[in-house]
């Protein structure tokens, strides 16, 4: 998933969507690089850190928005989800890997859509119901937003002939980073560490709470 989520990043900057749909030498030169910007990622799970380690070459800065304000390791700083409105101004890079509950549904509306910079990228690899879809399409069609790079939606599938499909600054993956190939053997792994902490010294991973559901 974090690597997805990187893999996407790098492309929008680089300005990859046009560049496939070309068919005559672009003179203009366009494409922005990562190296030094201000990533702003919302969760702050596996893939967040996962994707904080990925994105550790590049020098770039990262906040991470979670639930709480307790500190992340590895990130620049981390603020609650109550604050997110504070980072969206400053974000080059807005990485969407939270959980999909009552509340991060819609998280990202055209309002907050609004406050990224214009030269910002948005990717989610989090769920479609963090992100209002139409107000996305509106976004990307104005050129309010460099790209956006989709890996989730709503609805989902989404259906032939969306606007999505057509916009020359979005990336739709069909729901794919993470594919059985890939997870089986993390999957596998995991299996194996939890059957030797129910055996033994009970630390168990990938642990759920029922309350907050995830």
């Amino acid at each position: 998933m974090a690597e997805h989520a990187l893999m996407l990043v790098l492309s929008l900057l680089r300005v990859v969507p046009q560049r496939v749909r070309a068919t005559s030498w672009a003179t203009e030169q366009q494409g922005r690089s990562l190296y030094g910007r201000h990533v702003v990622i919302v969760g702050a799970g596996g893939i967040a850190i996962e994707l904080m380690r990925l994105l550790a070459p590049f020098d770039v800065s990262v906040t991470i928005v979670r639930r709480s304000s307790e500190p992340v390791p590895g990130a620049d700083r981390t603020l609650p989800v109550e604050r997110l409105d504070e980072v969206l101004p400053g974000a080059d890079v807005l990485v969407l890997a939270a959980a999909a509950t009552p509340g991060t549904s819609g998280l990202l509306d055209a309002r907050r859509l609004a406050l990224l910079p214009e030269t910002a990228v948005l990717v989610n690899v989090a769920r479609g119901s963090l992100v209002d879809t139409d107000a996305l399409v509106d976004a990307v069609r104005a050129e309010r937003l460099w790209g956006a790079g989709v890996d989730v939606t709503t609805p989902e599938p989404l259906p032939d002939g969306h606007p999505l499909f057509g916009e020359p600054r979005v990336i739709v993956t069909p729901h794919q980073a993470d594919t059985p190939e890939m997870t089986a053997p993390l999957l596998a792994e995991r299996i194996r560490h939890n059957v030797r902490a129910f055996l033994g010294d009970g630390e168990f991973v990938g642990v759920v709470d029922p309350h907050d559901g995830y």
